[in-house]
């Protein structure tokens, strides 16, 4: 009997599915240094959105932008309610912490930290400004970044998240540290609807 060309082709494919595939290693997101401006007193107003402080009438400063993406294990599988929490200095590199001797003013409409669980496909999502450069003593000058903690399951992060095309980026001593800088450096992914420019950055944990 002669086989058309065309079942021998859907025969492969039907064969191809039987194959179980290989999930990528992903490489750790790479530990970076947590920095003296943790708050000492978590805002009782600590929600996905810091552009706005519950009880206030106006938003904060600066350029608002959109961080979203997924926290994964190193097998690539996602983990589910993870606890992030991320702090940074407002649009002019100021943080809200005593220890903050920068003359930059602080912006009492900028919420400057959040906590944020992922959800059931470890995904996550926040509102935020981008934050200014500002002097980092011995260092030098610090590029724009956000700190971040997350706490796993089994493990926890203490790292950075950096802006990708920042002129600082080549000079920041703590980005230079970092083993491959494209771990912690977000990817920028267009703008939103309502014209807000949007980041990406998923954060990889060893077990989960």
């Amino acid at each position: 009997m002669e086989v058309s060309r065309r079942t021998v082709l859907a025969e492969i494919g039907s064969a191809a599915l039987l194959v179980p595939t290989v999930a990528t290693a992903l490489t750790p997101t790479q530990p970076l240094a947590m920095g003296p401006f943790y708050p000492l007193a978590k805002p009782a107003d600590h929600d996905a959105d810091l552009t706005r402080v519950r009880g206030h009438t106006r938003r904060a400063l600066g350029q608002k932008i959109n961080v979203s993406g997924r926290v994964l294990n190193a097998k690539g599988e996602a983990i589910p309610h993870a606890r992030i929490e991320v702090w940074q200095a407002n649009t002019a590199g100021r943080y809200f912490h005593p220890s903050d001797s920068n003359p930059a003013p602080l912006d009492p409409d900028f919420q400057g930290y959040a906590l944020l669980l992922t959800d059931a496909a470890g995904r996550y999502r926040f509102l935020t400004v981008k934050p200014g450069a500002y002097p980092g003593g011995r260092r030098g000058m610090r590029t724009p970044h956000i700190h971040v903690q997350v706490d796993g399951h089994v493990n926890r992060l203490v790292t950075q998240m950096f802006f990708p095309g920042e002129a600082l980026n080549a000079s920041d001593a703590i980005l230079r540290d970092a083993v491959d800088p494209r771990e912690v450096t977000a990817r920028a992914i267009g703008r939103s609807a309502d014209g807000l420019d949007r980041f990406l950055w998923d954060i990889v944990l060893q077990s989960g």
